[in-house]
């Protein structure tokens, strides 16, 4: 069997020159994987930023001609914006470019894709890095942001093989743990694991907030309240765009949640300790074991 070419990519055209965006720009460079990065962002001033901090090496006036001539693309936007995105880049992206995004949800992205690329769908492999921060902007790249971390690829079934062989070579050199699964399997387990969790910290903060001493009551909280609530700092336009994407799957597991909730509520009104202590134990065995087999934090 011949080995495989070495990874090298001439040009990066990067869509959104932000925090996911610009780690990625960062990163490709500390591997040594890209010769040059044009970059492009809605705001003229973080395109600027990009440059003057050397997350890209050219700016672009416009999404089109950041691709132009590119033969990589990250679309980074807000997964409402990518429809958009592809609508402007179509026209200049080649046979052999390999497009990616990072968005949080991958059937509408994809969906997306199939409308907008048409016969070129198949350069398209959908990219889900599980990583990011509660900052957004280009200020706090990272080029370790996507080190030891997973991705999820969600190819489907026009997707060339030589775009996502590509993809999981580009991921494994970045020093990622890349799995594939279906977008539709992607967005039923990340409505669970990430999408319903930051809900219920947006909730819980909006609850507490709403009362009248909420401030007594948030300055007597400690460590776990802090940890708890760290994700509801995260990004409102980022955070609305997902949840509103993923609303089907969701409101299926928001579902689950409440019937849990209503069993712990049960057993306290009732006063009913060994029911309450059972829920308790069930809870807390699953979240030991998932600890124990788990090597690196998700966010």
């Amino acid at each position: 069997m011949a080995t495989p070419a070495p990874l090298k990519f001439e040009q990066l055209g990067l869509i959104g020159c932000g925090l996911m965006g610009g780690s990625f720009a960062l990163a490709l460079k500390k591997a040594g994987l890209v010769k040059r990065v044009v970059g492009y962002s809605k705001s003229p001033s973080t395109t600027e930023r990009a440059r003057q901090m050397g997350v890209i090496d050219i700016e672009a006036p416009s999404a089109l001609l950041a691709v132009s001539g590119a033969d990589l693309v990250l679309v980074a936007v807000p997964v409402a914006a990518t429809e958009a995105t592809f609508k402007a880049i179509r026209h200049l992206v080649g046979n052999d470019t390999l497009i990616m995004d990072v968005g949080s949800t991958k059937r509408d992205v994809v969906d997306a894709a199939r409308r907008v690329l048409k016969d070129q769908v198949g350069i398209f492999v959908p990219a889900h890095p599980i990583t990011g921060k509660e900052l957004s902007g280009v200020e706090h790249a990272d080029p370790d942001l996507y080190a030891g971390r997973q991705v999820i690829l969600t190819p489907i079934e026009r997707t060339l093989s030589a775009q996502l062989d590509k993809a999981n070579r580009l991921w494994t050199a970045l020093g990622c743990q890349v799995q594939q699964m279906s977008p539709e399997a992607h967005d039923a387990a990340y409505a669970a694991v990430s999408h319903l969790p930051h809900m219920i910290a947006f909730a819980l903060m909006n609850g507490i907030t709403g009362q009248a001493d909420a401030k007594d009551f948030l300055s007597l909280a400690g460590p776990g309240f802090r940890d708890f609530t760290r994700i509801a700092a995260s990004d409102p336009s980022v955070w609305r765009d997902i949840l509103a994407s993923n609303r089907e799957e969701l409101i299926a597991q928001s579902r689950h949640f409440q019937r849990a909730l209503h069993a712990l509520e049960t057993a306290i009104s009732a006063g009913n300790a060994d029911a309450l202590e059972s829920l308790i134990e069930r809870a807390s065995s699953a979240r030991s074991h998932w600890r124990m087999s788990t090597h690196k934090p998700q966010s």
